[in-house]
């Protein structure tokens, strides 16, 4: 995603779809849209964890996800662009969802959106493929999630090279 045209906020209130997929006006900002759209991830995921109900966590990164489709898809069409880099609902699902297998010590939260941020700018091998050759609100979730896949992989890799070589 490459910066675009800034979006006029008054798009934010036009439909539902704008709303949620502009990240509740995160992805309005006008630098790094992406990195600030990510954040509203974290209150809502510490939010679920302190229901300690694993369902209903689940549920509701379900229901971001799908509604997030949707919503990216009906944005991206208002905008002329399917992943428009102000559509950040994507990061936010995408986030929620890895902040799932996170505890919730801000050094790990921290951890997590630093290397979730990395994979979702670097778009590595299979990610880069999805982002160029689906455009539409499915494309814009997939390559998020395979993102926080990368990044959830690498951060259990770190964490346990730092138990390991933390006890020597």
């Amino acid at each position: 995603m490459t910066q675009r045209a800034p979006i006029p906020p008054a798009l934010l209130f036009r439909h539902p779809a704008h709303f949620i997929a502009l990240g509740f006006g995160s992805g309005l900002l006008p630098r790094m849209p992406g990195t600030w759209g990510t954040l509203p991830a974290i209150p809502i995921a510490l939010a679920l964890h302190a229901l300690h109900n694993d369902v209903l966590y689940l549920a509701v990164t379900l229901l971001l996800i799908v509604v997030g489709i949707w919503a990216a898809h009906i944005t991206g069409q208002r905008l002329n662009e399917p992943d428009h880099s102000g559509i950040v609902i994507d990061e936010i699902a995408a986030f929620v969802l890895m902040l799932y297998f996170v505890d919730g010590s801000w050094q790990h939260i921290l951890l997590a959106f630093v290397l979730f941020r990395f994979f979702d700018i670097l778009k590595p091998p299979p990610i880069r493929y999805f982002d160029t050759r689906i455009k539409n609100g499915v494309g814009v979730m997939l390559d998020d999630l395979l993102a926080a896949a990368y990044a959830l992989l690498t951060m259990v890799a770190l964490l346990r090279a730092w138990d390991y070589f933390g006890s020597f």
